[in-house]
């Protein structure tokens, strides 16, 4: 695994209960950061070249700062090693193109932390919009509600609001409806309990989708109950609201699709299909996130 900071740790409590994948080596430069390791059995190094120079690893799993993405990837692909990279995969849509193009020359397996993707609830919500059961689509709403802001120095690195949190959602528009993103229309709250500049507490995007569609996305990193996720679709047959990530199982959610995702991304190193988000699903969704943000921006 190269970066250990709270995604890493995330992943590393995930994945301590798989029988399919073990993180045997650890590369985090910031001591601070490594001495909150020391009872985890895996090997810690202090840079990724000196991990990969030595460590016996199958894969790595990429959780450093988004703003590094395309850097470890490269550094991945020179040492011909597949591997699951979180999202976003940079932290402009152009890092998210020259990764896809620099995997697809190599041919390496390689997959995008989406981990939505392995929500059961969210799957099937997915197979009853496949098989026609909510009729044609009017609307997919998106929220995505954190429970307190992220620290200084993940959110002076994160690219924002709807690049951190918000291509999360375009992403899960994409795969549940099998869409495109067109126009976007984004506003940013003029509420917040601590301001940040350059960066909203809250902000949200309207869209229209390639199928005639709309996709609604709201974002927000100040929540009372916690840490929640929802989807509501509208369809001429039917409705879902679908409440994937919410008290009091979110926990059990989240860690259980981060397993999953981890599994399946070793299913597929040994040859079996790729079941997640490939990088041309990240440059789309990072792409969209990022027309929001310019919108935004310049409303």
């Amino acid at each position: 695994m190269a970066g250990a900071g709270r995604m890493g740790r995330n992943h590393l409590r995930a994945i301590a209960g798989s029988a399919v994948v073990k993180v045997t080596a650890i590369a985090e430069p910031v001591a601070s950061t490594r001495s909150l390791l020391q009872g985890a059995d895996s090997a810690l190094y202090g840079s990724l070249d000196d991990m990969l120079d030595t460590a016996p690893i199958d894969a790595v799993l990429v959780c450093v700062p988004s703003d590094l993405h395309l850097t470890t990837i490269k550094r991945l692909v020179d040492a011909h090693m597949p591997t699951l990279c979180e999202k976003p995969v940079g932290v402009a849509g152009s890092e998210a193109r020259e990764a896809a193009a620099l995997i697809d020359a190599a041919g390496l397996p390689f997959q995008v932390g989406f981990w939505r993707r392995f929500v059961p609830s969210l799957m099937r919500l997915r197979e009853r919009i496949a098989r026609g059961e909510l009729g044609d689509i009017y609307a997919v709403a998106n929220f995505q509600w954190d429970g307190a802001p992220p620290g200084a120095n993940f959110r002076a690195h994160s690219g924002g609001i709807f690049v951190d949190m918000g291509v999360h959602e375009f992403d899960q528009t994409r795969w549940l409806v099998q869409q495109e993103f067109g126009a976007i229309t984004s506003v940013a709250s003029g509420i917040a309990g601590e301001r940040w500049p350059g960066d909203p507490e809250s902000a949200h995007a309207i869209a229209e989708l390639s199928g005639g569609t709309t996709a609604i996305v709201s974002l927000g990193r100040r929540f009372p109950l916690g840490d929640v996720c929802k989807v509501e679709v509208f369809g001429t047959k039917d409705a879902e609201e679908c409440k994937f990530l919410w008290p009091p199982g979110a926990d059990d959610t989240f860690f259980g699709a981060l397993r999953q995702q981890a599994e399946s991304f070793a299913r597929h190193v040994r040859g079996e299909p790729l079941q997640g988000a490939d990088a041309h699903d990240a440059a789309a969704a990072l792409g969209a996130a990022e027309r929001a943000a310019a919108q935004m921006a310049g409303s």
